[in-house]
């Protein structure tokens, strides 16, 4: 029946993948607080020509026709697919946000076992505060997850795992991922297999849906 979910094969496979791997490459510490005397915001600066300018990053924008769609069907699986993919592509952008600080805070721990300690802390963290909402997602926005998490970070969830938690894990999630029809190291590729979903990516940060 239509909408009914596979409660134990779901379960097992969010547990074992999407969480994983989203857990294992976050961390939740808070950011030092820069005290301002004066009213406004910081932003960065360039020296040009000896003059320090405003340096301010603008993101490039692409400008996409109106989507042609053929029959209501089209439509229906189209709007769908937005629906899935403006539910997951945030938690692709914290796994991208989460992964820097955590590489950068790697680099600074003396010891094997200091950042060892350091990726149980983040998991633990990482697991209180959003279990509840990732554990809620349907098997295909599992997919989409996974297929983001590669366009966001430039890796692969299998990569993710064995460079933070070993060849051994990712052998074992990437396993685990298979029995239900998943592989962790599918790669995104936004102009073959995903071009649909690149586009509505880009149609969401562009602010159209």
């Amino acid at each position: 029946m239509v909408g009914i979910r596979i409660a134990i094969s779901t379960q097992m496979f969010r547990n074992l993948t999407i969480l994983f791997f989203i857990f294992s490459a976050s961390i939740a510490f808070a950011q030092d607080v820069i005290p301002q005397t004066t009213k406004g915001f910081l932003i960065a600066t360039k020296v040009i020509d000896g003059d320090t300018m405003p340096y301010i990053n603008l993101r490039e924008v692409v400008v996409l026709p109106p989507h042609q769609f053929h029959s209501k069907k089209e439509l229906l699986k189209f709007a769908k697919l937005v629906k899935n993919i403006k539910k997951v592509l945030p938690y692709a952008k914290i796994v991208r946000t989460k992964l820097l600080i955590i590489q950068s805070e790697l680099e600074k721990l003396p010891t094997e076992s200091a950042k060892r300690q350091y990726l149980n802390l983040a998991e633990k963290a990482l697991k209180e505060d959003f279990t509840d909402e990732i554990t809620n997602l349907t098997i295909t926005q599992g997919r989409l997850l996974i297929k983001l998490v590669d366009r966001e970070t430039g890796n692969t969830s299998y990569a993710l795992i064995k460079e933070l938690k070993g060849s051994f894990n990712a052998f074992l999630y990437q396993s685990i991922a298979r029995i239900f029809g998943e592989n962790l190291k599918d790669e995104y590729d936004a102009k073959g297999d995903d071009k649909l979903i690149e586009e509505i990516v880009i149609r969401i940060e562009n602010g159209e849906y």
